[in-house]
């Protein structure tokens, strides 16, 4: 009897060894968009479902979207860092200034309209030259949406000088530059901000992507959408997806290797996919809004590249002052957008 009480007390024992060797950990994510729009669909969600899965359901992720878990949507790096949530989608632009060296992928005329390729070169560019400017949090992906749209209440977009006096949203430094340079009164206002801000006319219109519009209700705060011509887009923003260090730390070895195999590269450019989806998807709403849909010809567009390019050429002047190799950051951004153009592979059908 003493030998099978010994026997069972070692066998418990082992369940308890086992069950601490196998931890489980839940991990609180959060975002400021509607879980409907493209990159929660397309990205966020199928990420959490294959990190759990690969896990075998060790790692549980809650996504709270909206800013749920509290701050705003410009605080959320601050959020992460200090550990208030596990980890984030986070927009670096939304705090101007603070990481200068992120802008120069952001500058007007700077990436391809596939958000995947821009994508990639974001994470090259990424590992290139901002690591250290994000070292206080661990880096999962980084990012870039699809096109920039300039969204407003009555007709298109025609010509430059249509954009005189405009009130436009604008969501970072280099898009309210060149807002600016176009003749517009450029408000920097976060995503959640935005359709408030048109239902009350505090602004005319702003520049967003096509995928953000259905969740913006854009089809019905606005009534026509404008492109510029050719494959870079008018501007673009700069996303981290990334968890509190400590957080990433706290996992056992084989949970880490778990976050590792679906952080880095690909994951980068499952985001941009994800966008490139939302934008097809937007447009198309647009359209069966019987919105008006436009695009400025090659002409109107030269001009405003030009102007894209004074946006550049003062940039580099003012960061050069500021003590960083601004016209090798530029040269470096181009130099990722070129070598990974063609290299998006079309997944979603």
């Amino acid at each position: 009897m003493g030998f099978f009480k010994t026997a069972a007390f070692t066998a418990m024992l082992g369940m308890t060894a086992t069950a601490g060797i196998a931890q489980e950990v839940t991990l609180r994510f959060q975002h400021f968009v509607s879980p409907n729009s493209a990159n929660p669909k397309y990205f966020l969600d199928p990420w959490v479902e294959k990190v759990e899965a690969e896990s075998n359901d060790r790692i549980k992720i809650e996504i709270y979207p909206f800013m749920q878990l509290g701050g705003k949507a410009t605080a959320q790096y601050d959020l992460i860092r200090d550990g208030v949530i596990d980890g984030g989608w986070v927009i670096p632009g939304y705090t101007p200034g603070r990481f200068p060296e992120a802008e120069a992928l952001e500058l007007p005329f700077m990436v391809t309209k596939s958000a995947e390729e821009a994508s990639r070169a974001a994470w090259a560019y990424t590992q290139q030259h901002l690591m250290d400017d994000f070292a206080d949090v661990h880096l999962i992906a980084a990012h870039m949406h699809g096109p920039g749209i300039v969204h407003k209440t009555g007709p298109a977009i025609e010509d430059l000088t249509d954009f005189a006096g405009l009130k436009l949203r604008g969501p970072s430094r280099p898009a309210t530059l060149l807002l600016d340079k176009l003749g517009a009164e450029p408000i920097g206002l976060p995503v959640p901000q935005f359709p408030e801000a048109l239902s009350k006319g505090v602004v005319d219109g702003g520049v967003i992507t096509w995928e953000m519009s259905p969740s913006l209700k854009l089809d019905e705060l606005t009534d026509s959408h404008t492109d510029v011509a050719g494959d870079k887009s008018l501007y673009n923003l700069y996303f981290l997806w990334a968890m509190n260090k400590d957080s990433y730390n706290a996992l056992p070895d084989d949970l880490k290797a778990v976050i590792d195999a679906n952080s880095g590269l690909e994951t980068s450019a499952m985001a941009g996919r994800a966008h490139d989806i939302g934008d097809r998807e937007g447009r198309a709403l647009m359209e069966d809004a019987g919105n008006e849909i436009a695009t400025l010809n090659e002409a109107e567009t030269a001009r405003i590249v030009a102007l894209g390019n004074a946006v550049t050429q003062d940039w580099i002047a003012e960061m050069t002052e500021r003590g960083l190799d601004a016209a090798q950051l530029v040269d470096d951004a181009r130099a990722a957008v070129e070598a990974t153009r063609d290299t998006a592979t079309d997944t979603d059908g």
